[in-house]
């Protein structure tokens, strides 16, 4: 059966109602963002959300359409810059635009420019380095019930609301989706893949995870001595960190499924071989992974399914992969999704859920930046607060906001 038959029927199948809900760790930086910072955080939680979009707050060159999701932040130059996605919905449209912004106060917001190319634009994700502010993102098509990789852009700063025209990045990489930029020393790692524009066809050809490194933003170059490719298979979205003694820890996305599977790969690359990844598999399945660390511990901001075990993968192996891909899909899509924060053995290689952020409906595309003291602002998407059991195919159809909040860890 082809995947994208088996999307339709996925999608006329899945009621709209309302449901039951079911029971770059970076230097320390002070509070460099007013009004940010956290007092005596004792256990792990977050400061109410404030909504930063839609908001008359923002610049009036920023169109709030009826989504908000795919986001970024960094601190750049004494401003924090938030990179947005706005569209009609959820999904791929010609309409959408990536506006940027910046603010001192997280009050007042200064416009820094907008793309808009007539395709679908996600996964925005900056990058600072050398003084010098790049963002990148991914270019799709205009089909809703597509995924249609159409390789990575990347446009530089020049000053405000000034940007150099985007061009093609990773060009060598064909269909390549950069997923998280992180810091470490001076060079910049970044995680991504290929293979994207398999998942809803029939041809389910293996995806693969790629890790560079950069000291310039121009030229990349694998972080591991055995190569830039560190995973194939299902995994697409991932996120690591890299403790105090050189071991990677990492996080993927496995939608796709594999011979382990569906759900999530927990990963850990040791000291001496960091480019070697062993992995776990997992049957739950937190989207959009973001992992942070100070070092010692690991932690995981990613999409939570609100069922009795929350699991993705439901065990049917009676049915071939596709059909089991179809399956998985249909009951994941009908269901509520929190944003949540889970802990990582390191270890074990497993996680635990910890709370769930403010969030419903469709949520979860999260960005952080360090404040020190184990305290990161955190910018995520939600669909509103006060609707917390539709369903997640309900939440992609209708409205969204970007909010912040502060994320203590102690």
């Amino acid at each position: 059966m082809r995947r994208v038959a088996a999307l339709c029927l996925l999608l006329a199948a899945c009621d709209d109602g309302a449901v039951d809900a079911a029971p770059d760790a970076g230097p320390d930086l002070g509070c460099p963002v007013a009004g940010a910072c956290l007092e005596n955080p004792e256990r792990p939680g977050f400061s109410p959300p404030v909504v930063v979009a839609p908001s008359p707050d923002l610049p009036a060159e920023v169109v709030s359409q009826t989504a908000h999701n795919n986001l970024d932040v960094v601190l750049h130059d004494g401003r924090l810059f938030l990179a947005l996605r706005t569209a009609p919905s959820h999904f791929a449209s010609a309409d959408t635009w990536l506006y940027v912004v910046s603010t001192t106060d997280q009050v007042a917001w200064r416009y820094e420019g907008g793309f808009h190319l007539g395709r679908d634009l996600r996964e925005p994700r900056f990058l600072s380095i050398n003084g010098e502010l790049s963002l990148y993102f991914a270019v799709l098509g205009t089909d809703p019930l597509a995924f249609e990789p159409g390789g990575a852009r990347v446009a530089r700063y020049r000053g405000p609301g000034d940007w150099t025209p985007p061009v093609e990045a990773f060009a060598d990489l064909p269909g390549f989706i950069p997923w998280r930029i992180q810091r470490h020393g001076d060079e910049a790692w970044l995680i991504g893949y290929v293979g994207g524009e398999g998942v809803y066809t029939a041809e389910v050809d293996p995806l693969r995870v790629y890790w560079l490194k950069t000291r310039d933003g121009q030229a990349w170059a694998p972080v591991a001595p055995t190569g830039a490719q560190v995973l194939e298979g299902g995994v697409s979205e991932t996120d690591f960190a890299r403790l105090d003694d050189g071991t990677i820890i990492a996080v993927g996305r496995n939608e796709a499924g594999d011979a382990d599977g569906f759900g999530s790969k927990i990963c850990r690359g040791e000291a001496a071989t960091p480019g070697v990844w062993r992995c776990v598999a997992d049957p739950r399945k937190p989207d959009s992974p973001l992992v942070l660390t100070d070092g010692a511990r690991v932690w995981l901001v990613g999409r939570r399914h609100v069922t009795e075990d929350g699991h993705f993968d439901l065990g049917r192996e009676d049915l071939p992969p596709e059909q089991q891909w179809a399956t998985y899909l249909a009951a994941y899509w009908s269901r509520p999704k929190r944003c949540a924060l889970w802990s990582v053995d390191a270890t074990r290689l497993a996680v635990t859920h910890v709370l769930d952020l403010p969030s419903a409906g469709d949520t979860c595309f999260a960005s952080a930046v360090p404040l020190g003291d184990r305290q990161w602002l955190l910018y995520n998407y939600s669909s509103p607060f006060d609707r917390p059991d539709i369903s997640w195919i309900q939440g992609q159809r209708g409205p969204t906001l970007i909010y912040q909040t502060t994320l203590a860890l102690p």
